[in-house]
């Protein structure tokens, strides 16, 4: 009978450990990407350099506009603003870490 009450205490716990047990893996992985992905740090000091890249790209489809220039993520700058082709007037959103990673532009509709 003492036997037998380990073995039913470590069985009856298994499924509790089962469910824990890989969670923890899962955790312990994705601290060890962090660590080795390393801080981020931040570019707030770019505003001036994101303005001046997406004015840039945003010429090539008019006259640009800025309308406003975010921090959105610690290495994340967002520049708003519109292009204007004589024709029709966009708007875009520029995104820039160290460089442009993204631009997209979009029609205004009217109201």
């Amino acid at each position: 009978m003492k036997r037998l009450i380990p073995l039913l205490l470590l069985t009856g716990s298994a499924p509790a450990l089962t469910g824990c047990l890989p969670m923890m893996a899962v955790s312990a992985a994705s601290m060890a990407v962090q660590g080795a992905q390393g801080t981020p740090t931040s570019n707030s000091d770019l505003h001036p350099a994101a303005r001046d890249a997406c004015m840039q790209e945003a010429t090539k489809y008019g006259t640009p506009a800025v309308i406003d220039v975010e921090q959105h993520k610690m290495n994340q700058i967002i520049v708003w603003g519109t292009v204007d082709d004589g024709k029709q007037k966009r708007s875009f959103e520029c995104d820039f870490g160290t460089r442009i990673t993204g631009f997209r532009l979009r029609p205004i509709e009217p109201r």
